[in-house]
């Protein structure tokens, strides 16, 4: 079995470059600072439109990306058939409900038929969707079955454990409170052992 641990530091999506002309986004986010009592004239808020702008289009530079240009020529011919699992890659996407953070890991795994992806490749893959406006479930998904589209395995398996703003700082306001979901197709939906054999290495620590 092929596995690589802990994704401490995933490749990430280039901040896309945007021109110093006006910015419509800039005077979005200035109107909503006078919206909420402030004064965007506040010698503290006074570059709070261009950050916030800045921030804004590189946490939704997926809408950018082409996912098959991101695995271009990152899929392999390979003589293997055991498991590969990359696990603990961190995730950061906006929740497209309330436009704040959910945070946490996605751990992705496979099992080849003729090809394998290289492995730096979905760490990137992750971010190309976690950077757009989600909800958990979508994202999920997307990862799980563009990897089944890419190289047809016999199988891909998908969690994603992640902490949502819009439960901690408002709402029920509940600060422990992890969302998981999964998406499991072809072998590990079809095979009790193969799921449970995923489980089982996502949860070892070791």
């Amino acid at each position: 079995m092929r596995e690589e641990m802990k994704t401490d530091h995933p490749t990430t999506v280039s901040e896309p470059q945007h021109d110093a002309g006006p910015d419509r986004l800039r005077e979005v986010v200035r109107s909503l600072i006078r919206e909420v009592g402030e004064d965007p004239g506040r010698e503290g808020l006074l570059d709070t439109p261009k950050r916030v702008a800045e921030s804004l289009r590189f946490l939704t530079s997926g809408y950018a990306q082409d996912v098959q240009k991101v695995l271009n020529g990152a899929v392999y011919s390979v003589a293997y058939d055991e498991m590969v699992i990359v696990k603990d890659i961190e995730i950061f996407s906006l929740c497209e409900h309330h436009l704040l953070p959910f945070l946490g890991r996605c751990h992705v795994a496979y099992i080849p038929t003729e090809k394998v992806i290289g492995l730096s490749k979905i760490p990137r893959l992750v971010d190309v969707f976690a950077r757009r406006l989600q909800i958990q479930e979508r994202l999920t998904n997307q990862i799980a079955e563009t990897i089944m589209g890419t190289i047809k395995p016999q199988g891909v398996g998908v969690i994603i454990e992640a902490r949502h703003l819009c439960m901690t700082m408002r709402g029920v306001e509940k600060q422990n409170s992890v969302a998981v979901t999964s998406a499991m197709l072809g072998a590990f939906k079809e095979c009790e052992q193969t799921r449970a054999e995923f489980l089982r290495l996502v949860r070892d620590r070791g």
